[in-house]
């Protein structure tokens, strides 16, 4: 199996599990806790990784302003995937997010001069189609649950997701992956942490939509269960990171941003597994045709 598809599955598995427990301590405490949570137990794994492996920050001025703006990327990204979770159907958001990876093929193509046979190709679009199928329920109208202000976010989100995975790749060129992942680390936590006390003190009246939960939980206090839902997100977060900055630096951009999309499928995956929740015919689908792509774009 490609090291790519390897690595993208690695940080799929990563984020599809993160995304309920991102989602329900959202509702509980607002997304931009959540965001903010997840940054600060990144930054501090990243940090510790870097130290045992003595990596240090990176001085080339390209690096540092590249990561910089990656890690700004992941921060708005983050936030409005979360903030689209807290407000709407996780089915659909999931499953429009998801579609991060068709996107980033397409820009691995023209910006990076990426190549894909006819096969790999046919298979990429197989797999796109087939995970927002996964990750998208179709019942009570599609009218209705696309109109959901959750799924605006939704695209936000998925663009900024692309633009991180290319921005990655476009700095990795310069610096070892641990660098460049150090410094979108840390930059990130530290815009996250100076958004939540603006939003929390001068912005509070304006930012209440993401500052606060949903499920009744009006005073945003964050139970144990909830703290511990923000760290493990922020582990799971920082293994998927790390999995897909590695295969970013030693594999295709395309064929690991588009494996690292098939997170909404682990979900499923796991909630027939463990939950046993029912697949509906679409998502069955889309499974198949995850499946069938996997198979088309292992091919050299």
């Amino acid at each position: 199996m490609p090291l790519g598809l390897v690595t993208g599955l690695g940080a799929a598995l990563s984020w599809g599990t993160l995304d309920l427990l991102s989602a329900l301590a959202s509702r509980r405490i607002g997304s931009l806790r959540v965001t903010t949570g997840m940054q600060i137990v990144g930054a501090i794994l990243i940090a510790l990784a870097a130290v045992v492996t003595g990596t240090r920050v990176p001085t080339d001025p390209f690096v540092l302003i590249g990561g910089a703006l990656v890690g700004l990327a992941g921060a708005g990204a983050y936030l409005t995937y979360f903030t689209g979770l807290r407000i709407g159907p996780i089915s659909v958001v999931s499953g429009v997010v998801a579609a991060y990876g068709g996107l980033t093929v397409v820009l691995a193509v023209v910006i990076r001069g990426e190549t894909l046979n006819l096969v790999q190709a046919l298979g990429a679009a197989a797999a796109t189609i087939g995970v927002v199928l996964t990750g998208v329920s179709f019942d009570h109208g599609l009218r209705g649950r696309f109109a959901s202000p959750g799924v605006v976010f939704a695209v936000v989100s998925l663009v900024l997701f692309s633009t991180m995975s290319i921005g990655s790749d476009i700095v990795i060129d310069r610096a070892p992956w641990l660098e460049v992942l150090l410094v979108s680390r840390l930059s990130n936590a530290a815009l996250s942490i100076l958004v939540l006390v603006i939003a929390s003190t001068v912005l509070r009246r304006q930012a209440s939509a993401l500052i606060e939960g949903t499920d009744g939980a009006v005073d945003g206090r964050a139970t144990r269960r909830v703290i511990a839902a923000v760290v493990l997100s922020g582990v799971l977060d920082s293994a998927g990171l790390m999995s897909f900055a590695y295969g970013l630096e030693h594999a295709q951009t395309w064929l690991v941003s588009l494996a690292s999309s098939f997170g909404p499928a682990v979900t499923i995956v796991a909630a027939v597994a463990f939950l046993g929740e029912r697949l509906r015919p679409i998502q069955w689908l889309g499974l198949g045709g995850i499946l069938v792509g996997m198979i088309a774009i292992a091919f050299p």
